[in-house]
């Protein structure tokens, strides 16, 4: 009897059947949760436990592997001044990107205009939704948001799981680590290894991604149901409208500009993106995408370091959000706003929609925020979005998942920390990990896209 060979990917490695593939099983949770919570909406609602435990399972990790992958990236660099470069292009980058963004929820909102006759009574909204989210949108000043940076103490970051506090430690700690010489070594050599443990270790949490992606989707459809998005489903459709032409439009110039395809780059990142889109948040996507951007060629000291910055200050489907929600709150309730008010509105907005994390619903916190100081519209006008949110948060999740993956691209590729050659090979590939790209002795990674490890080899040396 003749034995066929096991089909065999790029890298010459046997390919495995399509249903282990993650993206396939997440695909696949994803059709199984709307087909359950349309069908059974007590019992998919009840599933949300599962979408909440995958995600507490994944911030658990972000902390001490932005940690590690920034130290140990930045401990790498020479050139200390690379890392200032480093942070000026980003910030540059990144509000240029929340601009456009703005910009973008602006004009789609104007020109759709999907509050235009709702003639909504400001009396008749029910108070108690903003109150609710005032709590956590408590206005700050830009001198309160810079201080909030700083936390409490040195393991307080890491209890708490924000990633402004830990990137301002792993900065510290590298540079430390830096001028130490061989007094850091050991350090050095402890946080490189307990990186390959973090990972390892993430590679078992993503095996639960389906399952996370299923309770999440199914809790959706079925608390909310497709009914509930009524009259405002052009709402609904002028924010993926928005979301998409920023992304073709902006997103696809800017990678262009660079030299690399948007299209295959969505292409590359494609379990990250279903995660984010089961799961409505991006922070689950965080680590999967440190692991595929160093795959890409690009050095870990720069990725490392502008991917979890993007996490803070360039969420650029929150921006479209709020420019989108607050023009539509007025044409609801058909308050007209001059030129002068929309741009006091906007400058606010710069600041309002950084610093939120990327998990659910931080968009519609960041819009209560902005409308408790803006005199000119009704806060409770929050209420005319509530019950549509999750709907939109899909959308913005996903939009600033692409943005910070192409901003981080990008600005290694300005920092010349990016080898052109293996990106190009990497992309072209669709995410195939090449030989020259495994891993070095003692190293084990996990490649998400097939929910699986890469077992270093020795080399002959």
């Amino acid at each position: 009897m003749q034995m066929h060979a096991p089909a065999r990917s790029a890298n010459g490695e046997p390919r495995k059947p399509f249903y282990r593939i993650l993206y396939v099983q997440v695909l696949i949770g994803l059709i199984l949760g709307v087909v359950t919570g349309h069908f059974w909406p007590e019992f998919g609602a009840a599933l949300k436990p599962f979408g909440d435990g995958f995600v507490k399972l994944v911030k658990m990790m972000i902390a001490p592997i932005v940690f590690c992958t920034i130290v140990s990236g930045i401990n790498s660099i020479s050139d200390s001044r690379e890392v200032g470069r480093t942070l000026v292009k980003s910030m540059a980058l990144f509000y240029l990107l929340t601009v456009l963004a703005l910009l973008a929820g602006l004009t789609a909102v104007s020109l759709i205009q999907p509050g235009a006759g709702m003639h909504v009574s400001v009396n008749t909204l029910d108070p108690s939704v903003a109150a609710k989210f005032g709590k956590q949108a408590a206005a700050t000043g830009f001198a309160d948001f810079m201080l909030h940076i700083i936390p409490h103490s040195f393991f307080g970051a890491f209890a708490d799981g924000e990633v402004l506090p830990v990137l301002l430690i792993s900065i510290l700690i590298a540079f430390g680590l830096s001028r130490a010489g061989d007094g850091g070594a050991a350090v050095t050599k402890a946080v490189a290894s307990f990186s390959h443990v973090l990972f390892v270790s993430f590679g078992f949490i993503m095996k639960l991604a389906p399952l996370g992606a299923f309770g999440a989707m199914a809790f959706t459809v079925g608390r909310y149901g497709v009914r509930s998005i009524g009259s405002l489903g052009l709402l609904i459709l002028t924010f993926y409208i928005a979301c998409s032409v920023f992304v073709v439009v902006v997103l696809g110039t800017l990678a262009r500009l660079n030299g690399f395809s948007l299209w295959k780059t969505i292409r590359y990142f494609r379990e990250e993106l279903l995660i984010v889109l089961g799961t409505s948040s991006s922070e689950p996507a965080l680590p999967g995408a440190l692991r595929k951007l160093e795959q890409l060629g690009c050095r870990k000291g720069v990725s490392g370091l502008v991917l979890p910055m993007g996490y803070s200050f360039n969420l650029d489907g929150s921006a479209i959000y709020l420019t989108l929600a607050s023009i539509f709150i007025a044409q609801a309730c058909d308050i007209h706003l001059s030129w002068g008010q929309i741009a006091a509105m906007l400058g606010l907005m710069l600041l309002t929609s950084k610093g939120a994390a990327g998990v659910t619903g931080s968009g519609f916190v960041a819009l209560v925020a902005t409308l408790s100081v803006m005199p000119d519209l009704p806060v409770t006008g929050v209420a005319l979005l509530v019950g549509i949110d999750r709907f939109m948060s899909e959308a913005r999740a996903l939009t600033s998942m692409i943005s910070n993956c192409v901003a981080a691209i990008t600005v290694s590729l300005w920092e010349d920390a990016c080898d052109r050659e293996v990106l190009a090979r990497e992309l072209d590939g669709c995410g195939t990990v090449a030989p020259a790209a495994r891993t070095t002795i003692g190293e084990v990674a996990p490649v998400l896209g097939e929910a699986s490890w890469i077992t270093t080899t020795r080399s002959a040396a």
